[in-house]
Formats: structure tokens, C-alpha cells, sequence
């Protein structure tokens, strides 16, 4: 395998973690030999922060002059189609950060035009790849809980957060131009917990949005929503999707019930266990189950032990795993981590979520 030669194109907070964890690769799989953002000072900071060799404040310049294999997009959504289509016509692999697309047309295009030019693309869902995903899903697949039957997603959100409170303090942030808003850049973490049990490439979608929060700003921030629920039905299997920015404690949780059993993964803590049954008749039949499940969390605790022994328990560990299998795609290794598929289905239920959300909100009194 040659050493890719990466770009990276929007220079913010999540850009640190993609640059850290191309490092981590093996040794002589990627290289970051370039970055670029409109902000010179932002790309020349990144540069210094990882000695990458070049930074750019114009995209097309270092496009031509650095002739990159792949190029890390991660910059706001409203962006993605046509900075990911210019570096696909330039002859670089994309990974684009989350959500893909602002809607199902430009997730659609963008795929097909790769598909064109024979090049490959991949989304920012790391949590994916983290070790509790990667966990369930050979349970699964071992049979453990049958056929799944019921997904429940949550997500929990602190908008009093380094981002939440950008947003809050100004009414101009790209958030609110987003069709949906905060839940537009977050909802497809929760979302693409559970559309990989689905079947169905549309599903019945039913959603409600409501805020907590009182409005205080007079403006647009007034009118974003900060807690979300949503109910898909397939063919054979349903799911449930909640995002709060009050829920505490906070977190992402995945809960997947089957013909045999049911498991609960949580990705902040990093555990995956069963849900205990009951199988024994009367009052004792009730108390064992909360020693099984005490075990399992044990057991779950020490294998956590083991990995930060091994200076292997790291929070974007799923980033790094999705990197590794992007790559060897990239290099004719193997299909991309995530189908382009469910892409195209989480695009699809959000622009569902948001023809919904509208109707509500336009048939609700002005109050």
C-alpha cells in the first residue's frame, strides 16, 4: 500500500481530531500534507499545532498544487456538495463530515457523481467503528437476540457547550440556516444507529420537536427547537429516535430488542449488555436478574481496564477504525465502511422529519 497523500479542507475543532488520528495510523498509511480554510490564520494555527507541511486559505490552489488522495471535508454542511465534487474531479477519495448532505437531492447527486468518476466516499459517522458498535454487532450476529424486532436511539445534547453557546449568542451562525437547524447537525447520530436493522428505504416517519427553553432573543434563535422525537416503522422492525438538550445525564444510547433478547449499548461509557429476564417463577426470579446484569457491567468495566492498559480506550477510537477502513478502500481493499444506502436513507428521513416539523410549525398559533 502507497502512503495517502491526505488534505484537509475547514480547519475547526473537529479537524484536530481527524489530523490526530490519521497519525495514529501505521506507520507509511497516510500522510497530511496539506490544509485549508478561508480563515488563513485558522489553517496556518492547525499547521503549526501538527507540522503539516502546507496551508492554504484557498481551496482550488492547494487542490493543484498538492494533488491529494483523499481529502477530509469538515467544513459546514451548506459546503459539502461542492467542495467533496471538486476534490472528486480533482482525482481524490472524500470523507465528509457530518450530515453529508443539507438534503436527499445533493446526497443523491454527490454519490452518483463519484460513482461517475470512479471515486470514493465515506460520511462522519465514526461512533460506528467505536468498540461498543463494533461489539453489538458480533452479538448480533452471533444470535444473541434473535431478529431484532424494536431500536430505541437517544442522544443527548449540552447546548451550554462550547457550540451550543456559539449558537445561542449568535442569531447569523450557519445553524440557523439549516432547514432543521441544531437537530440538522446532530439528528443523524441517533439516526444512524438504527438504519442499519432497517430494511425499508423509506419508512413511515412520524416526528415532534418542541423547546424547553424560554425565548429570550427576539430572533431566529427563539425558533430552535431543542427536543425531537421520532418514530419510524419498517416492514418487519420499528425504532424509536429521541434528541434532548435537557435529558441528563447526557448521552448516546442504543437499545436493540429482539425475538430472543434485547441488549443496550452505551457509547459514552462504553459498555454492551443484556437486558436480564426473568426466567424463574416468584420474588426470586425478580432479584437475580439485577446480579446478571450487576455482572455484565462488571465484566464490561474490565474489559475497559484492559483496553486503557493497553493505551487502547480513546475517544475517537471509531474515527480512527473508520479511517483505517476507508483507506484500504481507497486502495482497492474493500467496499467503504458505511453503504451508500444508508446515506441515502438518513438524508431521507431527515428531509421527512423537516416536511413534518414545518407542517406542524405552520399550523400552530402564532402565540
Amino acid at each position: 500500500m502507497k502512503t495517502l497523500k491526505v488534505a484537509i479542507v475547514g480547519c475547526g475543532r473537529i479537524a484536530d481530531a481527524h489530523v490526530e488520528e490519521i497519525a495514529k495510523l501505521p506507520a507509511g498509511r497516510a500522510a497530511v500534507v496539506a490544509c485549508c480554510d478561508r480563515e488563513l490564520l485558522l489553517a496556518e494555527q492547525l499547521a503549526v499545532r501538527y507540522e503539516v507541511p502546507r496551508h492554504y486559505d484557498r481551496y482550488h490552489e492547494m487542490l493543484d498544487r498538492e494533488r491529494p488522495d483523499v481529502v477530509h471535508v469538515t467544513t459546514p454542511p451548506h459546503s459539502h456538495r461542492a467542495l467533496a465534487g471538486e476534490a472528486i474531479d480533482g482525482g481524490a477519495h472524500v470523507y465528509v463530515e457530518k450530515p453529508f448532505a443539507v438534503d436527499t437531492v445533493e446526497a443523491r447527486d454527490l454519490i452518483a457523481h463519484a460513482e461517475r468518476r470512479d471515486r470514493k466516499l465515506t460520511v462522519g459517522w465514526s461512533s460506528l467503528f467505536d468498540p461498543p458498535a463494533l461489539e453489538m454487532r458480533r452479538r448480533i450476529a452471533r444470535g444473541d437476540v434473535g431478529e431484532p424486532v424494536h431500536v430505541e436511539s437517544s442522544y443527548g445534547y449540552d447546548l451550554d457547550g462550547t457550540f451550543g453557546q456559539a449558537l445561542l449568542s449568535d442569531g447569523s451562525h450557519w445553524v440557523h440556516r439549516l432547514r432543521g437547524k441544531l437537530f440538522h447537525n446532530i439528528i443523524d447520530h441517533p439516526l444512524n444507529k438504527i438504519v442499519e436493522f432497517l430494511a425499508d428505504d423509506e419508512p413511515d416517519v412520524h416526528a415532534v420537536a418542541y423547546s424547553l427553553r424560554p425565548g429570550r432573543f427576539g430572533d431566529v434563535r427563539d425558533d430552535m427547537q431543542d427536543e425531537l422525537r421520532v418514530l419510524l416503522r419498517g416492514t418487519r422492525l420499528s425504532a424509536y429516535c429521541t434528541f434532548s438538550a435537557h435529558i441528563r445525564p447526557m448521552g448516546q444510547c442504543v437499545r436493540v430488542h429482539g425475538t430472543k433478547a434485547s441488549i443496550a449499548v452505551d457509547y459514552q461509557i462504553r459498555t454492551v449488555t443484556p437486558e436480564p429476564a426473568v426466567r424463574l417463577p416468584s420474588a426470586i426470579g425478580r432479584i437475580l436478574p439485577a446480579f446478571a446484569q450487576a455482572r455484565a457491567f462488571l465484566g464490561e468495566g474490565a474489559r475497559n481496564v484492559r483496553r486503557f492498559a493497553r493505551s487502547d480506550f480513546h475517544y475517537f477510537a471509531g474515527l480512527q477504525e473508520q479511517l483505517r477502513r476507508f483507506y484500504d478502500a481507497c486502495d482497492g481493499g474493500g467496499e467503504v465502511p458505511i453503504p451508500y444506502r444508508d446515506i441515502i436513507r438518513v438524508s431521507w428521513i431527515m428531509d421527512e422529519i423537516w416536511r413534518q416539523l414545518a407542517m406542524t410549525n405552520a399550523a400552530r398559533p402564532p402565540s
